[in-house]
């Protein structure tokens, strides 16, 4: 019920009071202001929002569904075409086409090609349309999991991979289908996780890049670090696209408002808060602070990405690897799927994975604060990100773990009891 009303709250709060959180309490609460003040300055959806929202959807399914991947045959280690996700609960192992890098790729072509030669919009385009697209981007949202839940009771994908709990609101929320498709390809977890929000996350940077370009004649170093972390960070998510459908968002969760909303709205709105915040604050750090910022930043996605792949190599040879130049140790465990069949898997207790049983997310954590520590320490706003992602890989840990338990019973004891730690060894 408040995640659209913090995003609203967040965005409003930079456009009237200049990223201040605390303004429109101040002002409400003395009765300098009226809650109808606020919204009457807030502009509203917009034709030409409405355009621009609809021909970048309707450009991501294109890409997303008319372009096989090309990349995976040119660019060595890269993962992409065809590939089998994870099995389901009913025993399914889904196909996906896995195309994202090429998406993105393709997508920041024509960006650039448009900011230096072309000119058919300016590069603030998105800054500048920011409140009605947010309109415009709620609509998609609400529009695709209500969708999804209609879609789950009358035309599901797979009777056996749906969950009713017969609470509607629950099942609105956290979703009915596993993994709803229309034909054979178009698969909702997939295309709304990674687009159109996370090919928007770099543009987006670059649009209040630009907007700072034009308010006050440059680019500050703290603008330059955002828009180079977090790229890092999306370049990361689809160069391991194939990766991604072993994670808990596509292997575990059903598709709902959850992830239909809050990929739509809450993911291209609230992880880009570091760049909104410093179109209205410009920041220079000094040379030591950006250094430190950029270090922390890049230790942070070197172990994420060498957590990730320790694990995805281990899965891949079945243990029969090297991590940190020796034979991995594991733990072999098994469970049964929901149609009865006995299957067999492997628990890592080498490399990162013996130093925390999360310690991927411990990596995160330290990307995700080094985003915020760009904008200085004027303003809470920025910070809600890092505050936000301890919440929700806190809140992952326990629900992946809490599942893992019910998977393999006595094995996850032994597992947890070989590897105490969660996150940060001796402390949780």
């Amino acid at each position: 019920m408040f995640a659209p009303l913090i995003v609203y709250y967040f965005v409003m709060s930079c456009d009237q009071y200049q990223c201040a959180l605390t303004g429109p309490v101040l002002d409400l609460y003395s009765g300098k202001t009226q809650l109808s003040d606020i919204w009457k300055k807030t502009p509203l959806i917009t034709w030409e929002a409405v355009y621009i929202y609809a021909a970048w959807v309707s450009f991501q399914v294109f890409l997303y569904m008319l372009l096989p991947d090309i990349c995976h045959k040119f660019l060595p280690g890269y993962v992409g075409g065809v590939q089998e996700g994870a099995r389901t609960p009913a025993g399914i192992i889904n196909k996906y086409q896995i195309n994202g890098l090429q998406a993105w790729i393709v997508t920041h072509i024509l960006w650039f090609a448009n900011a230096y030669y072309f000119h058919w919009f300016s590069p603030t385009i998105i800054i500048d349309n920011w409140i009605p697209l947010l309109w415009c981007a709620n609509i998609l949202g609400y529009s695709v999991s209500t969708f999804a839940m209609i879609k789950a009771y009358w035309f599901p994908t797979n009777v056996k991979d749906c969950k009713f709990t017969g609470n509607v609101i629950y099942d609105y929320m956290m979703g009915i289908e596993f993994n709803p498709r229309i034909g054979k390809w178009f698969d909702f977890k997939l295309f709304f996780n990674g687009r159109p929000g996370i090919v928007a996350w770099a543009l987006i940077n670059l649009s209040y890049a630009a907007k700072q370009q034009e308010l006050y004649g440059q680019v500050t170093n703290s603008m330059i670090l955002v828009n180079i972390l977090q790229a890092i960070y999306v370049v990361d998510f689809f160069w391991n696209e194939a990766w991604y459908l072993k994670t808990i968002d596509i292997c575990h969760d059903h598709f709902g408002w959850y992830l239909g909303w809050g990929d739509c709205v809450w993911l291209p709105y609230l992880y880009t808060l570091q760049g909104l915040y410093l179109v209205y604050n410009p920041v220079q750090l000094s040379t030591t602070a950006a250094v430190g910022v950029l270090l922390l930043g890049l230790i942070g996605y070197y172990i994420f990405r060498m957590t990730n792949h320790q694990k995805d190599l281990f899965r891949r040879t079945n243990g029969n690897c090297a991590i940190w130049g020796k034979k991995p140790k594991y733990i072999e465990c098994s469970y049964t799927s929901a149609d009865g069949k006995r299957h067999y898997s492997k628990l890592m207790i080498s490399g990162f994975w013996g130093v925390a049983r999360h310690f991927n997310y411990t990596g995160d954590l330290m990307g995700s604060l080094s985003y915020c520590l760009t904008c200085g320490f004027d303003h809470l706003l920025p910070y809600f990100y890092i505050i936000y992602m301890g919440i929700l890989l806190v809140h992952r840990c326990i629900r992946d773990e809490h599942r893992c338990s019910s998977k393999y019973g006595k094995d996850w004891k032994l597992y947890t009891d070989t590897v105490p730690y969660r996150l940060l060894p001796g402390v949780f």
